[in-house]
C-alpha cells in the first residue's frame, strides 16, 4: 500500500447514496421529535396542575382557568390540549389508574404470597408518598358517586380484581392464606395504604409533626406489610 493512500476506502457509491439518505430522513426527523417531545413535556406539566386543583377543589369546584393559571399558561394553550375540563379530568384519572395497575404487577411477581402481597402493599405506600393528590383526586370521585370513572372501575379496575380474586383463592386452597375473603382483603389494602394519601393532614395532626420523614414512613410501610401479612395468614410455600 502507497504511503498516500488512505487506510479507509471510501463507500461504493451505492452505500453512500444510503448513509445519505438516511442522515437525510434523521434530520428530517428531528423537528418532529422536538415538536413530540415538547408537546409531551407540556402535557406532563398540565396534568401535575390539573391533579393539585382537582384535588384541592374537587371535579366541580376546578375550572380550567384555575388550572391554566397554576400552569402559568393562558386558557387558550390549555384547550389546544385537552378541549374540556372532563377530558382534562378523565386524564388525570386514566394516569393515577396506570400507576396504580403497574404498582399492581407485582402481585403477580412471585407465587409466594408473602412475596407478592407484601410487594404490591409496598407499591401501594410508596405511590400514596410520591403521588397523594392523585390518590386525593381519585377518593374524591369515588366519595362523589363515581359518576366520571364508571368505565375505568368496570372495564379496568374488576377484570384486574377478578383475576387476582382467582390467585388469591388459589393460595387460600393450598394452604399459603387463611380462608379470608379475597374482594375484603384487596379493600383492606386499598384502603390502609391510600389512607397515608388521603388522611395525610389527619396523620400529621395526630402525630404532631409536619409530615412523616422518608426513614419513619419505610418504619410505617414495614408495618403495614406486617400487618396484612399476618390478618391474612400468608405463609411462604415449602421449597
Amino acid at each position: 500500500m502507497r504511503d498516500d493512500e488512505p487506510t479507509t476506502r471510501p463507500a461504493p457509491l451505492a452505500t453512500r447514496g444510503t448513509a445519505q439518505a438516511q442522515r437525510a430522513a434523521d434530520t428530517s426527523h428531528k423537528p418532529h421529535r422536538r415538536k413530540a417531545s415538547i408537546r409531551a413535556s407540556n402535557e406532563s406539566h398540565l396534568l401535575a396542575c390539573a391533579e393539585a386543583v382537582f384535588a384541592e377543589r374537587g371535579f366541580e369546584g376546578a375550572s380550567t382557568a384555575l388550572i391554566a393559571e397554576r400552569a402559568g399558561l393562558p386558557k387558550a394553550n390549555l384547550h389546544y390540549y385537552f378541549p374540556t375540563k372532563l377530558a382534562l379530568y378523565w386524564r388525570v384519572l386514566d394516569d393515577v389508574f396506570e400507576e396504580w395497575n403497574a404498582a399492581a404487577n407485582l402481585f403477580d411477581a412471585s407465587d409466594d404470597p408473602v412475596e407478592a402481597i407484601g410487594g404490591y402493599v409496598r407499591a401501594k405506600m410508596a405511590l400514596s408518598r410520591r403521588r397523594p393528590l392523585g390518590s386525593k383526586v381519585w377518593a374524591n370521585e369515588i366519595i362523589g358517586g363515581a359518576l366520571h370513572m364508571q368505565e375505568i372501575l368496570l372495564e379496568r379496575v374488576k377484570p384486574w380484581m377478578d383475576t387476582r380474586v382467582t390467585l388469591i383463592e388459589r393460595w387460600i386452597a393450598k394452604g399459603l392464606l387463611a380462608p379470608v375473603d379475597p374482594r375484603t382483603l384487596l379493600f383492606m389494602i386499598w384502603a390502609t395504604t391510600q389512607h397515608y394519601a388521603d388522611f395525610e393532614a389527619q396523620i400529621c395532626a395526630l402525630s404532631g409533626k409536619r409530615a412523616l420523614s422518608t426513614k419513619r414512613f419505610e418504619a410505617t410501610t414495614e408495618e403495614v406489610v406486617s400487618m396484612i401479612l399476618r390478618a391474612s395468614g400468608a405463609r411462604s410455600p415449602v421449597r
